[in-house]
């Protein structure tokens, strides 16, 4: 068998059988100590506050904390007098307080990535984000999102607070749904079990897409697409948003529908879809073959997605790694909190998911820069205009960690323009409210308001001025008075439901499931 047989027999195999060939370890429940609370009175004492809406910092204000909701705002501070009466006082003085941030593409389901699920839940506390929406957590018949849901919502695991989506036709037994009728009984199906909304991957007929769509929008399920490409010529993104879609995440299908030369792409003689370098080694040519933003045709574009209501949750971060791959090999988060599974599956690979760079070119690096300025123009004018972006991570592909990842994603959506106040808002509110629109209401969480759920991150140093004190390394920099370099930054408590996790032991629980599985492997550094 040659290279590239073996290579198209090894990708069907895995488009086949997602599930991966270990089993998943069973998540632990909350231990004493994993986290504090929550509390009858909890006061986060003296910090500055960003409250997620896009309002300017405010400080001091003390925020008071009863059970698992904010009962009080104190700009100023309260009397000294006051704390008495706390069962726990958290001193915040000189720190910013955000609300928790909320990841829109979230998957915690691969064994062979990382055996142990509280690996990715502990580096998402750990980053602040107390809130995932799992697109999906797993597949298949032993889906563990449902059960995830409901022990992190009671707070017996450590864990974010977690949304489960799921695939049309996976997890149930009436076999694939290819019309109408089938899939508005699979909607309904996957509302009873529980599911909060549905995730596309473009393998639907546009009849049996636009039935699944109109249905969840009776049973307040949410919907989002990954337009895979090999649906995208029937369904593209102008398409599934006039066929009643909610939210696009990743890049696909966008410049499918904004093509200028071509009713669909047009691919090179040797492409194969199944050949991973192939597949997205083209993908940034597709930029090529589009007008340029501010064109009639990009106008009208932007125009139906803020006509229609569409959500973005663009991933930058996922992709980053196709303009500059020697740098994510080498991120300075991977020799301690990356497992070294997790790096094999990163690595260059015939049968791994993402692992695409076989003999990733200077000229494949440029072709991917010049990509992310049309996808950065794209995403910039829709926000500017008034459109909803989110932060999503997709976390455990291309050398993207979870947790470390998420803040990638803040920082590349800085780079497509948003201000670092928008920035926030995008990883909060905005998150929480695309969430939250199929049920109705106002979301409980998302912003610093009294009555929300306490979900928050408390950061020494002020994210607003470099975003990089967010990741758990921390930001090294110049102690100009003494010439020493010096760490600042990082999370250092996150609050979810009013539970005080100290971020700096979960990150030092990520590090202690390091260094044991490299252990059992007798592995010296990864790189």
């Amino acid at each position: 068998m040659n290279l590239l047989r073996f290579a198209l027999a090894a990708l069907a195999m895995v488009a086949a059988a997602p599930l991966a060939a270990q089993e998943m370890e069973q998540l632990p429940p909350r231990q004493s100590g994993e986290g504090d609370g929550p509390y009858g009175t909890l006061i986060i004492r003296g910090a500055t506050m960003i409250d997620g809406t896009g309002a300017p910092p405010e400080g001091p204000v003390d925020i008071v904390v009863q059970g698992n909701r904010i009962a009080r705002i104190a700009p100023g501070g309260l009397p000294d007098s006051a704390l008495a009466g706390a069962d726990r006082v958290v001193d915040a003085r000189g720190m910013y307080v955000l609300p928790g941030f909320v990841d829109v593409h979230g998957h915690n389901g691969d064994a062979d990535k990382a055996p142990q699920p509280s690996y990715g839940f502990k580096l998402w506390l750990a980053h602040g984000v107390t809130t995932v929406r799992g697109v999906g957590f797993g597949w298949g018949p032993d889906d563990p999102s449902l059960d995830q849901k409901r022990r992190s919502e009671a707070n017996t695991i450590v864990a974010p607070r977690l949304y489960a989506y799921a695939v049309p036709g996976d997890v149930w037994p009436g076999g694939t749904v290819d019309t109408p009728d089938k899939g508005r009984e699979w909607a309904r199906w996957a509302k009873t079990r529980g599911y909060d909304g549905i995730k596309f991957f473009n393998s639907e007929d546009p009849a049996t897409f636009a039935a699944i769509n109109d249905e969840a929008d009776k049973l307040g399920l949410g919907t989002v697409a990954h337009l895979g490409q090999r649906g995208v010529a029937r369904v593209d993104a102008g398409k599934a948003i006039e066929l009643g879609l909610d939210g696009v995440t990743h890049f696909y299908g966008h410049f499918e529908s904004l093509l200028d030369r071509s009713a669909t792409p047009q691919y090179p003689p040797d492409f194969n879809y199944l050949d991973e370098q192939s597949r997205f080694a083209w993908v940034a040519r597709l930029a090529d073959q589009v007008g340029e933003p501010g064109s009639e045709q990009w106008d009208a574009y932007i125009d139906l997605m803020i006509e229609k209501g569409v959500t973005l949750s663009p991933t930058f971060n996922i992709y980053a790694a196709s303009r500059d791959v020697m740098r994510a090999r080498n991120l300075e988060w991977h020799e301690t909190y990356t497992l070294p599974q997790l790096m094999e599956f990163y690595s260059p690979s015939l049968t791994n998911h993402g692992s695409y760079y076989h003999d990733w070119s200077s000229e494949d690096e440029v072709a991917w820069r010049n990509f992310y300025r049309k996808w950065f123009d794209l995403t910039r004018e829709f926000h500017r205009r008034g459109g909803r972006v989110t932060a999503g991570s997709d976390p455990g592909y291309i050398y993207q960690t979870w947790g470390f990842a998420y803040i990638g994603e803040l920082e590349m959506l800085r780079e497509a323009g948003l201000t670092p106040l928008e920035v926030i808002r995008a990883a909060t509110m905005n998150g929480a409210e695309e969430i939250w629109q199929s049920k109705g209401g106002n979301p409980p969480f998302g912003t610093i308001k009294v009555g929300k759920l306490a979900d928050l991150v408390i950061v020494p140093e002020n994210p607003l001025a470099n975003l990089k004190v967010l990741y758990g390394t921390g930001h090294t920099r110049l102690n100009r008075e003494t010439n020493q370099l010096e760490t600042v930054g990082g999370v250092r408590w996150t609050v979810k439901d009013g539970i005080v996790y100290d971020a700096r032991q979960l990150l030092a629980d990520v590090a202690a499931m390091v260094e044991e599985e490299k252990a059992k492997r007798g592995s010296l550094p990864q790189q």
